[in-house]
């Protein structure tokens, strides 16, 4: 069978193909994200009104906050991100299950002791507690059973204060399935009716280091990002990925057959907003993901930040599209031409001034087009509006 690219000129935005989409999200198209973290949060949940088949790809590699808490106690991939995303694409209507979308959003709460804190999951775990007496079976017994198991599972020490019950559930599910996430995933996801697919790039139990320009080597995802401490002082030369915080040896993550057929059958393949190197970087260091998107012939935007990520020290923008480009080629055999792997930079000139503005002659010789639109809303100069961004990338499908 031969593939053939059909090409069309395209209006942004493209008022008649989103107001279709709006009308039967069921058949939206298939737009895949390479991200995690919090960048991505509020546009899911705009997203989902015009497509159900949105693909989020995160990373597992967060070694802060309540991640760091499971992945001390039980040797396992972060799952935070996952969760939230997750959430973000749950449907929040009645055709939804809104007593488990509270169930699995509620934080234990900071000002209680840690033995009126297990007594409170334990009767959780028994169907008593208010939050799953709404819960019809079978789903009260699916989720109580795997919140026992972490319960049983968990070290005498944890620290539950702040914890996320929806965390603590995967948790449970992650090892009641002999340490896989994909199934926890699937049932998460059912159970709260996620409009979109939601996956970890691997399953592996990894962390990112950084070397940075200062010859210094920083180990862990949450002395990169400036949220839990200080911004790195020096710009960010390579990042890879090692087995655990105290390890220096890159290892090698191999890319999940599902996500690289997730990858290969997408309608359109998006490098989004976000911290740089590890939400959007580290999700094409596992081998395989620059293949996959090679092979797909669907149109590859990058949108890049506006100048205020702390992993992008001294990196201009044309620093941050030759960056991307270079990993997603280090996985490739030989040379393959930039715009198999991005053809699109999707940009609001007219409001932004990114960092050492928008380089034409570099985008030139690369063969990416440039695409310039009103992207945020002039009342709030921080951020990307997410409707127009949504409706930016609707208009390329």
């Amino acid at each position: 069978m031969s593939k053939i690219r059909v090409c069309r000129s395209v209006s942004i935005p493209d008022n008649l193909r989103i107001s279709r989409y709006q009308k039967i999200p069921e058949l939206g198209p298939r737009m895949l994200f390479f991200s995690g973290g919090s960048a991505l949060t509020e546009f899911s949940r705009v997203l989902k009104n015009f497509t159900h088949n949105s693909i989020h790809l995160v990373t597992p590699f967060d070694s802060g906050g309540s991640s760091a808490k499971l992945r001390d106690a039980f040797n396992m991939p972060a799952i935070g991100d996952l969760r939230s995303r997750l959430m973000a694409l749950a449907d929040e209507t009645v055709l939804g299950h809104p007593e488990i979308y509270e169930l699995f959003n509620y934080r234990l709460p900071h000002n209680i002791s840690q033995e009126k804190l297990k007594e409170r999951l334990n009767n959780i775990v028994n169907g008593d507690d208010p939050l799953v007496i709404e819960i019809a079976n079978p789903m009260r017994k699916l989720i109580c059973n795997h919140l026992g198991y972490f319960v049983r599972s968990m070290p005498d020490n944890f620290d539950l204060q702040g914890a996320s019950i929806g965390n603590l559930i995967i948790t449970g599910g992650y090892h009641n399935n002999h340490e896989q996430l994909d199934p926890i995933i699937f049932l998460f996801s059912k159970l709260v009716n996620v409009l979109g697919v939601v996956r970890t790039i691997t399953n592996d139990d990894y962390h990112l280091t950084a070397k940075l320009a200062d010859k210094t080597t920083v180990t862990g995802q949450h002395l990169l990002t400036g949220k839990e401490v200080n911004p790195i002082a020096s710009a960010i030369n390579h990042i890879y990925l090692t087995k655990g915080l105290t390890e220096a040896h890159p290892v090698t993550a191999k890319l999940k057959k599902q996500n690289r057929k997730l990858i290969e059958q997408a309608d359109l393949i998006c490098y989004p907003p976000g911290s740089f190197y590890s939400s959007l970087i580290a999700n094409l260091l596992p081998a395989g993901v620059g293949k996959a998107i090679e092979s797909n012939n669907a149109p590859k935007i990058y949108i890049p930040n506006m100048g205020d990520d702390p992993e992008q020290l001294d990196m201009s923008l044309g620093q941050s599209i030759t960056t991307l480009i270079n990993y997603l080629q280090q996985d490739l055999d030989e040379y393959t031409p930039v715009n198999k792997l991005l053809n699109f930079l999707l940009v609001d000139s007219q409001n932004i001034q990114y960092p050492g503005g928008i380089p034409y002659e570099l985008l030139a010789s690369l063969g990416i087009e440039i695409i310039d639109v009103t992207l945020m809303d002039k009342s709030d100069s921080k951020y990307y509006d997410n409707n127009r961004m949504v409706n930016a990338l609707l208009s390329l499908t």
